[in-house]
């Protein structure tokens, strides 16, 4: 198959740099198989032996490999958070809080997940999720994880609203994984009801306008699942999702400032 696209494409390959006949490779610090995609045993030996950073230099070369397989990782940017802002001028001070965020990084990347390799054939699937201090999402097919993303918030995103908190994190996820979605009809999977509703109005408030725009050219439809507490691929294979959209048909400005509002006030809905 692989040379008959070759050879369709008129693409010509180096056989010394090829080979043939192999149930695994290695490649950029990645183990490819027919089981899918992991890290180099190799790097992750690194990582877990990395010495104790004693300047901004070991620190950074630290966060450098294990921020190479952030795509493993769910929630990176949140685990890894009070190093990174140890990177900043004059602010390296080793302490017990960068102690347990060292630990626990070196503990996670010990079990990094196998990621599906992307079947061209399936639809896509992405679930995210907003907390006060970071942005989470995972991209999957059949429940199989293809690659997690997560951002750590600024001090001015964190004093954003939770609706527009979640409409970042789709946005953005979006962005990241755009080879993946342009041109396909995927899902969004969202536990906050007035993400959902936001994304029908036909006319929203200007906060909300600049993300929106960024959606423009993609082809995807929203679920809303109350209480995903838990995005781990294997407890949503026990839920059924029933809930969807397939138009936008409501018409009339709506002030979505106060539904976001109303929704942070309502512990059903949180």
């Amino acid at each position: 198959m692989v040379f008959a696209v070759l050879r369709d494409n008129q693409l010509y390959a180096n056989k010394k740099k090829c080979v043939f006949a192999h149930s695994q490779i290695q490649y950029l610090g990645h183990q490819i198989s027919k089981e899918g995609v992991k890290a180099d045993e190799d790097k992750i030996r690194s990582m877990i032996s990395w010495p104790r950073p004693s300047d901004v230099s070991g620190l950074r070369g630290f966060l450098g490999l294990t921020g190479y397989y952030h795509k493993f990782v769910q929630g990176y940017g949140e685990i890894a958070a009070p190093l990174t802002k140890l990177l900043q001028k004059n602010a390296f001070k080793w302490d017990n809080e960068a102690e347990i965020a060292f630990e626990n990084l070196k503990t996670t990347m010990t079990t990094l997940p196998v990621l599906a390799l992307p079947d061209w054939n399936l639809p896509f699937t992405i679930e995210t999720d907003a907390s006060g201090s970071g942005l989470g999402a995972v991209l999957s097919q059949e429940r199989h994880p293809i690659a997690f993303f997560s951002q750590k918030l600024s001090q001015r995103a964190q004093g954003k609203s939770i609706c527009e908190r979640e409409l970042m994190a789709v946005v953005l996820s979006i962005q990241k994984w755009r080879h993946y979605l342009l041109g396909r009809k995927f899902t969004i999977i969202s536990d906050q009801k007035a993400l959902k509703f936001l994304l029908e109005q036909r006319e929203v408030q200007p906060q909300f306008q600049k993300w929106l725009t960024k959606l423009l050219g993609y082809d995807f439809e929203i679920l809303y699942q109350p209480g995903l507490l838990n995005k781990a691929v294997d407890v949503l294979s026990r839920v059924e999702l029933t809930a969807e959209i397939n138009a936008i048909t409501t018409t009339g400005i709506v002030d979505i400032d106060t539904v976001c509002k109303e929704v942070e006030k309502d512990k059903e809905l949180q």
